[in-house]
């Protein structure tokens, strides 16, 4: 059941996406070569409550850190650790969440680690424009896979593939709320976009095929072909006049 939002709740979700925004903008500057996920995950536990927040992610169904760190081929849901240390020519994703007030707010993306190879530019590119793409078509009228159309139609015009496996998703009080949001779809499908939804967008992109594989840690997802990969995500709420983004300042 799709759980349409107040204004007044629209408010609250975005104080829990400013904090994302903040986390994010803030966690990057920290993205060097030499740096452990570990200690990019610490920092941003100790900003998050520093804020009066909490994280939405730690404890969420067994997660054990307060972001995903997802390096290279690895999609989604990679896990901070002191082991895995960040190198010259790495494409970091970095996916953060934040509770404030009861509602949460969820954002991802996606960063280089010194100078990365042209393919690997491309590739966060293009992701970052069919987010972009995809917030454009949240408009009430629309149907929902307008957003998931306009996601695949630029992702493949240029190369690459859209993850199947994971999709976007509502939010407000829980991380994950209906209606699931693909990254692909038919236009003039799905359920009508009304004003009220809350929508966390989120195209995970591969540079080669589009096939996931989850490792044996249960929550690291990567690419079947070994391929790079890119996860650009915000958390959109859809008014009368059309999308807002809540999780940018």
């Amino acid at each position: 059941m799709v759980i349409l939002k107040s204004l007044q709740e629209i408010e609250k979700i975005r104080k829990a996406g400013l904090v994302v925004a903040d986390v994010l903008r803030e966690i990057r500057q920290l993205v060097r070569p030499g740096i452990s996920t570990l200690a990019l995950d610490e920092f941003a536990e100790q900003f998050i409550r520093a804020a009066g927040a909490k994280p939405a992610f730690k404890g969420y169904r067994g997660y054990p850190r307060t972001v995903c760190t997802s390096v290279n081929e690895q999609v989604i849901h990679g896990i901070p650790s002191k082991d895995i240390v960040l190198k010259a020519g790495d494409l970091l994703s970095i996916d953060v969440g934040a509770l404030v007030d009861g509602f949460y707010g969820d954002a991802a993306v996606t960063v280089p680690v010194g100078a990365v190879r042209p393919e690997a530019e491309r590739l966060t590119r293009v992701t970052e424009e069919a987010l972009a793409l995809g917030i454009a078509e949240a408009k009430p009228g629309n149907r929902l896979f307008d957003i998931s159309s306009a996601i695949q139609r630029h992702v493949e015009k240029n190369g690459f593939s859209v993850v199947r496996e994971f999709v976007g998703h509502g939010i407000g009080r829980s991380l994950h709320e209906d209606p699931q949001v693909p990254n692909f779809g038919e236009r003039g499908r799905g359920p009508r976009i009304q004003s009220g939804m809350v929508l966390a967008i989120e195209p995970m992109v591969n540079a080669g095929g589009s096939r996931t594989v989850v490792q044996e840690d249960q929550w690291t997802a990567v690419t079947a072909d070994g391929s790079l990969s890119a996860h650009f995500e915000h958390t959109i709420a859809v008014l009368d006049d059309g999308p807002k983004v809540l999780t940018i300042r």
